[in-house]
């Protein structure tokens, strides 16, 4: 049986980064708001309530969490363009996810956020040179130094994994 945490495995990047590689991942970050906006097409306000998992978030805390989390790689990234080596400040999605907004709100003022976010986060990743991909910002949490390039890959990643819990629960119930 497939990791219900994990529907599409760990993050795995093998630091390789060609232009081609590059590009398809921004334009998996570029296809993630209306991917997400499908797959949470028709549901209901019962289903959006429903944990991907056991002890896990809701699809309501997980659309919450995107703009979060996407809004914070974007800042680090910003970071990185205009500071020697940041070192980023990490935070504690797991809260920000129970707070009243990521727990209660209504879902749709978060994929309008993903929406402009993204829109304007591929702008920014589709003007840097190679020179601005190499920057980097330490991130004490994980212990290491990510580059931009890096960083890309992650969040190509971070966004197909958080979707596959929707599209993987949607499978599994059936709807």
């Amino acid at each position: 049986m497939t990791d219900l945490r994990f529907p599409i495995g760990d993050f795995a990047f093998d630091g390789e980064m060609t232009p081609e590689r590059r590009q398809i991942f921004i334009q998996e970050i570029e296809a993630l708001p209306d991917l997400i906006r499908q797959a949470v097409s028709g549901l209901s306000t019962t289903q959006i309530d429903m944990p991907y998992r056991p002890a896990g978030w809701t699809i309501r805390q997980v659309i919450h969490h995107l703009p979060d989390s996407h809004m914070n790689s974007y800042i680090r990234m910003k970071l990185a363009l205009t500071e020697e080596n940041p070192t980023i400040r990490p935070y504690f999605e797991d809260r920000w996810g129970e707070l009243v907004d990521g727990r209660d709100g209504p879902i749709e003022m978060s994929l309008a956020l993903l929406d402009a976010l993204h829109e304007r986060w591929v702008l920014m990743l589709q003007g840097l040179s190679d020179d601005d991909l190499a920057r980097t910002f330490v991130h004490p949490e994980m212990g290491k130094t990510l580059s931009i390039d890096t960083n890309i890959a992650l969040y190509a990643w971070h966004g197909n994994h958080h979707l596959a819990h929707i599209t993987s629960l949607r499978g599994r119930k059936g709807w």
